[in-house]
């Protein structure tokens, strides 16, 4: 975290403040729109909850935040000092990373949201992973971040890739098209979401490099 009384902390404390805002209100958009769906067809709110919290990028977009948030506030607790570790909320810088390009190169092209549901979608596929990226740069300190990282980052992933495979064996049902094993099979799956894992470590290293760089050049 970077203090207040820095220079250009008023400007710097704005913009996480703006950003806390866009997270929050991407995510409120697009669990209001999960309700009134499932309201219109009768079905249960608390089925749509748990669907809400299926998707990596509302997961990971909920993390966002919560770092936003905890730069923000002053008061201390565990969990703000756990997540304003460089290590934690770099490994989140990591994760938005991935939300972005994932859905820019892989799901973009699948469908055309309108509306409500395309500005939900723009601020947690594309807005939030920039604005998150350039607190990450801006406000993060450097220098303590090291290769044996990316494990503890790729936890999350992984287990994530295994509760979708769960949730999806029991219910018939993935949050992406890419791991659908009813519709491309268990090996296409594995292989498609080692894809992305490969391209979670190369964003890991490239923000270690980053990270190793902007330290030495202070």
């Amino acid at each position: 975290m970077v203090s207040l009384s820095t220079p250009g902390a008023a400007a710097r404390r704005r913009f996480v403040a703006v950003a806390a805002v866009l997270g929050w209100a991407g995510l409120g958009i697009q669990l209001y729109l999960i309700f009134y769906s499932r309201w219109t067809l009768e079905a249960s709110l608390l089925g749509g909850l748990v669907s809400f919290f299926s998707y990596f990028t509302v997961l990971t977009n909920t993390l966002v935040a919560t770092v936003l948030t905890c730069e923000l506030t002053s008061r201390e607790s565990a969990a703000r000092r756990w997540f304003l570790q460089p290590w934690v909320s770099s490994g989140i810088a990591v994760s938005i990373a991935v939300v972005g390009l994932a859905y820019n190169v892989l799901l973009r092209h699948l469908w055309h949201p309108q509306g409500w549901q395309w500005l939900a979608d723009e601020l947690m596929h594309d807005v939030m992973p920039l604005l998150f990226l350039a607190y990450w740069w801006c406000c993060v300190p450097k220098g303590a971040l090291r290769l044996r990282h990316i494990a503890a980052w790729a936890i999350y992933p992984v287990v994530y890739f295994a509760y979708s495979l769960w949730r999806g064996h029991l219910l018939a049902v993935y949050p992406y098209p890419f791991i659908d094993v009813e519709k491309l099979g268990y090996p296409q799956v594995f292989v498609n979401a080692g894809g992305v894992l490969v391209g979670f470590v190369v964003i890991a290293l490239v923000l270690i490099g980053l990270d190793r760089w902007r330290a030495g050049r202070k």
